[in-house]
């Protein structure tokens, strides 16, 4: 049994090799052998190839779409915007645009441009611009021209003023009269009194040239009594200045009363208490009587009163009431005021008072006026105390 199993061993090893060396001595086996090699050899490749080809595709594929946007520069060549039409529209350099390439495209921009870029650094953004604008003084015209009156004797406050010569050191009182012209027999009364006397009339007064030149020919200095609102309720008078009026309203009533008449030096306010302290309403006002060259007179009708801090402010001639005679419409009461207004004159070197056409203050200062320059004081119209005081314009 031992011998049996090794002999068949060898019998099929020795075929099994035979087999082998058969085959490899068979030379047309070879050759379909070398035939299929080469074959798979060549599938192998033509595999490799194919494989590496078709990402070679896919990558190209998305790159068709992106050469629009890389031929986009084509109309760079062109001459006159070149610089222009490869920067303004690439969303990547925000600051890159300068005011030139904007304002060229558009001449009818170019100026406000201009205008808008004053300041470097913020100009060449467009996105500063709206802070840029908003900083900018607003585009409306001033609500009047600037004030340009008449310098010196050529004011013609100081050409309708009462000459009058005051000796040095005397203490001079300006007597100012309102509400001259309505009641025609009390105000001739009152013209017919010794003077300097400053006579304010009221605009809407009736045959009111005639009356001032009656007044003026007995040497009285004249003014305008302008009607304006109060705080109270009372009736100011046709076409008074009312603050709800409108800028140009107010010009229009002012306007016209200031031609009622002429030979004035200045202008007070009949009531008024409200709108003189109405700063904004009475500003355009004093503003048209320095303009004219005339002199402004605050009643002081309220302590609330803007008229003269505007008038210092557009440095016109102005002056302001100290004293008001009669409140009280007695001869008593009025000589009292008189008194006080000879002590002010002491104190401050002038005083000025304000009276009205009233039976009783025609009467007191009958008997006051020749007798105040014996107690060392001179008359004088309002005109004098303005220009030695607070002269301006």
């Amino acid at each position: 049994m031992v011998r049996k199993t090794p002999r068949k061993a060898t019998r099929k090893t020795a075929g099994k090799a035979a087999g082998k060396a058969g085959l490899a001595r068979n030379p047309l086996v070879l050759a379909l052998a070398a035939v299929a090699a080469v074959f798979a050899i060549g599938f192998g490749v033509s595999l490799v190839t194919e494989s590496g080809s078709k990402p070679a595709v896919q990558v190209a594929a998305p790159a068709r779409p992106v050469q629009p946007a890389v031929s986009a520069p084509a109309p760079v060549p062109q001459p006159p915007p070149s610089p222009v039409t490869v920067k303004a529209p690439s969303p990547v350099e925000p600051v890159v645009p300068t005011p030139p390439p904007i304002v060229r495209p558009d001449p009818a921009m170019g100026a406000e441009e201009e205008e808008v870029a004053a300041p470097p650094p913020v100009a060449p953004s467009p996105a500063p611009l709206p802070t840029t604008l908003a900083m900018l003084p607003p585009p409306a015209p001033p609500a009047h021209p600037p004030v340009q009156p008449p310098a010196g004797n050529a004011a013609l406050w100081r050409r309708n003023a009462v000459p009058v010569t005051v000796p040095a050191g005397k203490p001079v009182i300006a007597i100012v009269i309102d509400d001259m012209g309505l009641d025609r027999r009390r105000a001739a009364r009152m013209a017919a009194l010794p003077g300097p006397l400053t006579l304010s009339w009221l605009p809407y007064a009736r045959d009111l040239p005639a009356q001032a030149r009656a007044a003026r020919a007995n040497g009285h200095e004249l003014m305008l009594h302008m009607p304006m609102e109060p705080s109270v309720k009372a009736d100011p008078g046709p076409e008074a200045l009312l603050v709800s009026l409108d800028k140009g309203e107010v010009l229009r009533r002012f306007r016209a009363a200031l031609d009622s008449f002429d030979g004035y030096v200045g202008v007070n306010n009949h009531m008024g208490s409200r709108f003189t302290a109405d700063r904004a309403a009475l500003a355009p006002v004093l503003a048209e009587l320095h303009r004219r060259g005339l002199l402004w007179l605050d009643s002081r009708t309220t302590p609330k009163s803007a008229g003269i801090g505007l008038a210092q402010e557009l440095r016109m001639p102005f002056a302001g009431r100290d004293i008001f005679l009669d409140n009280t419409a007695q001869v008593a009461a009025i000589r009292a005021q008189l008194a006080k207004v000879e002590q002010v004159a002491k104190r401050q070197g002038y005083g000025i008072a304000i009276g009205h056409p009233y039976d009783a203050t025609i009467e007191a200062l009958a008997s006051w006026v020749p007798d105040v320059q014996k107690r060392g004081f001179v008359l004088v119209p309002v005109s004098a105390v303005v220009r030695a005081h607070h002269a301006g314009g």
